[in-house]
């Protein structure tokens, strides 16, 4: 997806911030009120602040909030498989809300897709609706997300989904987290 204007991309770096998504879109929004405004967040990170979304409503800010739901903490898994040979750790969830039902009791749209098949009429629906949208996408558990950035790694060093992780060190600290 191609940017051909300034100010049409707001993230918090290597995407490490959870969170920050759905605060960030209201922002956004409120700084463009004209604009069609999408928060592509997985789903841990739109639970860090979903309690927003009755901002969004209250407020009547048409952010659309785009989970890609793989009942992970996404790069966190993503990182123990890659980075740290499989040691996995606290990055399942086996109590996620049903992200529908919870748009709708804060009176905003809930959407799912959970095949392919599914995305392009629910996509097309999630941006015609004229109120806040939290879009439920489920994916592969096991699903990479790509770019990402690797331990200790500038953002010139990111990874893109063919890159093999050779020669990348994980420091003491890094190794001590895990």
């Amino acid at each position: 997806f191609g940017f051909e204007e300034p100010h049409r991309w707001m993230t918090s770096g290597g995407l490490g911030t959870m969170g920050y998504g759905l605060p960030a879109a209201l922002g956004v929004q409120v700084a463009h009120p004209d604009s069609l405004v999408i928060d592509i967040a997985g789903d841990a990170s739109v639970q860090m602040t979903m309690q927003e979304m009755s901002a969004a409503v209250q407020h009547q800010l048409p952010i659309k909030i785009f989970i890609l739901n793989n009942a992970h903490l996404g790069m966190v898994r993503q990182w123990q498989e890659l980075l740290h040979g499989g040691r996995y750790s606290h990055s399942y969830s086996a109590s996620l809300p049903d992200f529908v039902k919870l748009a709708e009791a804060y009176g905003a749209v809930g959407l799912r897709a959970e095949t392919p098949d599914e995305l392009d009429a629910k996509i097309s629906e999630m941006i015609a609706a004229p109120k806040p949208v939290l879009f439920d996408c489920v994916v592969t558990q096991e699903e990479n997300v790509f770019p990402m950035i690797p331990s200790g790694a500038a953002h010139n060093e990111m990874l893109f989904g063919g890159r093999k992780l050779t020669g990348v060190e994980v420091c003491e600290t890094g190794r001590a987290l895990v």
